[in-house]
């Protein structure tokens, strides 16, 4: 599949590219709570499209999940930005947070690679934090900032399902599509040319 190079996108409007043979598999696969999951996301875009932020999509969800207790791992670079989003959740919410940090794991036990060179350097624990929120038994995780990587184990091992409210970004403000909108990233950075069908997209 290369879905992405296509030009057409005819299964926007009904059109299946894929062994016919697959589809029912797929379609059996929207069941139990993975469809609750399915119809909620479809009624919160259909309902609020273009209207609401995803802060308000998140807070929607969870609401019309009949969620009780989120968790948030948050990065601590991202510490501001987390207690902002802690306290707008706590008015509603049941809501427990973790730290990258958390445990103050020293990077010098798993040899890795540090930022500051010599000395004491705490590395971020992701799968101690989806471990601590297993523990607190939240019904929805929030990544906020998480590292490439970091979130990907976090994912892994986190009980409950997971949403992302904000990527690590630090060059880009925790915006990484801004370096596929300047042609100067793409170019001087990224060494890529936007063909002439990016550019009028």
């Amino acid at each position: 599949m290369r879905c992405a190079l296509c030009e057409d996108k005819r299964c926007h409007e009904g059109k299946n590219c894929i062994d016919e043979k697959m589809l029912p598999g797929i379609s059996k696969a929207y069941s139990g709570g993975d469809l609750d999951t399915f119809k909620t996301a479809a009624f919160i875009e259909g309902k609020y499209y273009m209207k609401k932020t995803r802060l308000e999509e998140l807070i929607l969800f969870a609401r019309k999940m009949d969620y009780k207790r989120l968790g948030i791992a948050f990065c601590i670079g991202l510490e501001n930005e987390a207690k902002t989003v802690y306290n707008i959740l706590a008015s509603e919410f049941e809501v427990r947070s973790v730290c990258c940090k958390v445990c103050g794991l020293n990077k010098d036990e798993f040899g890795l690679e540090k930022i500051y060179g010599e000395g004491f350097e705490a590395t971020c624990n992701p799968i101690g934090q989806a471990i601590i929120l297993n523990q607190e038994e939240t019904d929805l995780n929030i990544i906020l900032g998480l590292c490439i990587g970091h979130d990907i184990l976090f994912t892994k091992h986190s009980d409950a399902p997971v949403t992302t409210l904000a990527v690590k970004d630090r060059v880009l403000s925790h915006n990484p599509l801004g370096a596929i909108y300047s042609n100067y990233y793409l170019e001087k950075v990224l060494n890529y040319k936007k063909t002439g069908d990016e550019r009028n997209g």
